[in-house]
């Protein structure tokens, strides 16, 4: 009887659930994909999944410990707030959230010998990342919010992954060849530029008047047009680590 009752509800969290995973999956199979040297075993990639929860719920907890310090020591209703709220509190904790588990979990795997795979790993664990707080959302606001992430956050997440693995593939590329401080510089820049971008974006999705909407729309399309040609080109160019 209890089973009957509580029916329509476990129906209608299983499609809000199904909308908030469905388009994370899409990506990663495209991503998967154009991997043309040597496909990733689905038990590494189901890894790299789990990292990339993992780093929502560390994520979490450093913007929870970020923000009481911000309150703490500029006035919320600045504009220095804000630049900080979305680039450090935001950006900073996800993205480098994402990092640390993404390298914890590849650097040193035997799987990671190829320069392309730096874009999978980062992208799986991005797109990890958002699943879940895509999940979170959904199940708190609804199918409609899972429809506007479904083209914005989740693809979002996806063009960070991108350009986090880009660096990052070509900094195990640079150690693999013994260029140390290449590495190093590459692995800066694995982390720095996502965070840029996250914090852009983060910012102009908050900007409540037509210009910030449009100036929204456009950082959108850009991103995702050189996010979709940088997946083509690393593919077509991808190559051994030791090559």
């Amino acid at each position: 009887m209890f089973y009957y009752l509580l029916k329509p509800i476990l129906s209608f969290n299983f499609i809000l659930i199904a909308a908030a995973v469905i388009p994370a999956v899409f990506l990663m199979i495209k991503v998967y994909r154009a991997d043309r040297l040597e496909k990733e075993s689905p038990y590494f990639l189901r890894k790299l999944v789990t990292a990339g929860i993992l780093s929502s719920l560390l994520a979490l907890v450093e913007e929870k410990v970020l923000s009481y310090v911000l309150d703490l020591v500029i006035d919320p209703s600045s504009y220095l707030y804000n630049i900080v709220l979305y680039f450090v509190v935001v950006a900073l904790s996800e993205e480098s959230s994402k990092y640390i588990f993404l390298k914890r979990r590849t650097w040193r795997s035997d799987e990671f010998n190829c320069q392309f795979d730096g874009v999978v790993y980062a992208v799986f664990v991005s797109l990890g990342f958002a699943l879940w707080e895509n999940i979170s959302y959904v199940l708190s606001y609804g199918f409609s919010t899972a429809l506007v992430r479904a083209v914005t956050a989740i693809p979002g997440h996806a063009c960070f992954g991108v350009f986090m693995g880009v660096f990052y593939g070509a900094a195990k590329r640079s150690e693999g060849v013994g260029k140390h401080g290449a590495s190093k510089i590459y692995r800066a820049f694995a982390l720095l530029l996502p965070v840029l971008l996250h914090g852009t974006y983060d910012y102009f999705a908050t900007v409540s008047s037509e210009i910030g909407n449009y100036s929204f729309i456009g950082f959108v399309a850009v991103m995702f047009i050189v996010s979709y040609v940088l997946v083509g080109k690393t593919s077509k160019k991808d190559r051994y680590i030791r090559s």
